[in-house]
């Protein structure tokens, strides 16, 4: 399970499915990518087997990652190795490890919990920005708006195209219309058509994320030039 969407953003019930599972013998994996150092508590739970999470998502060099894994009493959970030859990791994953990469996401991590709240709080002002601006084109949210993560704002405007919302932009912000796996794809995501969402607001799907280092973004010219295209 996700711990967070990587397209919407949508914190999913981590907790809750923990406590489903409390007393059944399934392995629970948590992909953390999008939350890992962000969500803070719903990691921590006792319940969630495994976790992996990517390094670059809180600033530690591209390249490294991690699967943690946590065992059940004196046993492990029986992973097999995708590779073969040393003893390295247990016999799971052969090679010499990079120990700069490791140790820059130990620092990366590290920071992340120590300074969560106030990236958090710098995330949330900027979300607030991003909506006081957007609020007047009556757009739509793709997702939970009470379940998002404080980075990411995943969302439509009625009569705009996202291709045509992208292109309209491109001087003045980054945006897409997906994620960044599937940036490449002029399908419909994936995730919006499992999610029941209407084709119109699919199409006019654009996501916007950023963090706290971050500059000001000129949320007014962005919400003109969207509001210009929404009158054509």
């Amino acid at each position: 399970m996700m711990a967070a969407n990587n397209e919407t953003g949508v914190i999913q019930p981590i907790e809750q499915i923990a406590e489903v599972l409390s007393s059944h013998d399934a392995y629970f994996h948590v992909d953390g990518a999008q939350a890992f150092g962000k969500l803070i508590e719903p990691l921590r739970n006792s319940r969630i087997d495994l976790l992996s999470i990517s390094g670059h998502k809180v600033y530690a060099p591209k390249g490294i990652g991690a699967l943690i894994v946590r065992r059940r009493g004196y046993n492990r959970v029986p992973l097999q190795p995708l590779m073969y030859g040393g003893g390295q990791e247990r016999g799971l994953r052969p090679g010499t490890l990079p120990v700069a990469l490791i140790a820059g996401l130990g620092l990366a991590s590290s920071l992340a919990l120590k300074e969560h709240d106030g990236r958090t709080g710098q995330c949330e002002a900027i979300k607030a920005l991003a909506l006081d601006a957007l609020a007047p084109l009556g757009i739509v949210m793709n997702g939970d708006a009470e379940r998002v993560v404080a980075h990411t704002l995943n969302f439509s405007v009625p009569g705009v195209d996202s291709e045509a919302a992208i292109v309209a932009l491109k001087d003045v912000v980054a945006i897409s219309n997906g994620s960044a796996c599937t940036s490449q794809s002029y399908e419909p995501s994936h995730v919006l058509t499992a999610a029941g969402l209407p084709d119109n607001q699919i199409a006019g799907a654009l996501r916007l994320s950023w963090s706290h280092l971050t500059p000001e973004a000129p949320w007014d010219e962005i919400a003109d030039r969207l509001s210009q295209l929404s009158r054509r």
